[in-house]
């Protein structure tokens, strides 16, 4: 009874589970309060108000994590608005964590995304362990997540205009090369990501490039299109200074893959 139900639990919890255009999983406050046997959503945003105490002390942001997500319902003949979030994962840990642990469902969820969490969260000996494919796969992970991220950084300095900011950031560390020219030099077919054609080297530079990018907005609030495109710009050429000081391959010389990553993701998945 007991292994039913876990069982039963993490389905609940994998079937919440969404998927954002940036590939980024997340999962709606309002259904994890269902699956989580939370009755009134009065007591469960009392439990989202500490979660977010709890993020911000741990120095994440909040908006990163619980995103405000406005809903219409309908209620007999009329509609109004109520509140929901974008939680990610870590947002859904934190909820867990100050959830009444008296709740068998809770108790799940709590061993659940801790799981999940620690999923993502490698020592340096446990990456050094990995094969290129899961070193690909992992980096991959982390560029979506931390790309989703800038996004929401660099709409707040002003960006309007995604492509030239992002191509902003490859010209400088691929000296000169856009995300175009960088597909076409791989032989890449019409809209095929350019991140999932890469060796994990060339993903850590290129997520480097991404966090020192974020960093940089928020540490001089950067206020404007023009200057946040000038940021992502000087970091990706800074960092190919870095590359080439320390004898480094330069990016673009970095072998593409035979397979991307979205074809080893499917083969693996068939293994299991």
């Amino acid at each position: 009874m007991k292994n039913n139900l876990i069982k039963y639990q993490e389905k609940t919890f994998e079937d919440i589970k969404h998927i954002d255009e940036y590939g980024n999983e997340y999962r709606l406050a309002r259904e994890l309060q269902l699956a989580l046997d939370y009755k009134e959503w009065r007591l469960f945003s009392a439990i989202i108000e500490k979660a977010q105490i709890a993020c911000s002390q741990s120095e994440n942001a909040i908006s990163s994590n619980f995103g405000v997500y406005p809903k219409i319902v309908k209620t007999g003949v009329s509609e109004k608005q109520i509140i929901d979030y974008k939680l990610s994962r870590y947002a859904c840990y934190l909820i867990v964590q100050n959830a009444n642990p008296r709740f068998k469902t809770v108790a799940l969820g709590q061993t659940y995304f801790a799981i999940q969490t620690r999923k993502m969260e490698l020592t340096k000996e446990e990456y050094n362990n990995l094969s290129e494919d899961d070193k690909r796969i992992y980096q991959r992970n982390l560029t979506k997540k931390n790309n989703y991220s800038l996004n929401i950084t660099a709409a707040k300095t002003g960006v309007r205009n995604f492509d030239k900011f992002h191509n902003a950031g490859y010209k400088g560390l691929y000296n000169g090369e856009t995300a175009d020219d960088i597909a076409k030099r791989k032989g890449l077919r019409y809209r095929e990501d350019i991140l999932d054609n890469m060796g994990s080297e060339e993903l850590a530079d290129n997520l480097f490039r991404i966090v020192q990018t974020e960093a940089k907005l928020k540490r001089e609030n950067i206020s404007n299109e023009n200057d946040a495109n000038n940021v992502h710009y000087n970091i990706g050429k800074d960092i190919r200074k870095f590359l080439a000081k320390q004898g480094g391959t330069m990016p673009e010389e970095l072998p593409t893959p035979s397979k991307n990553i979205k074809t080893i993701e499917r083969e693996k998945k068939k293994l299991n």
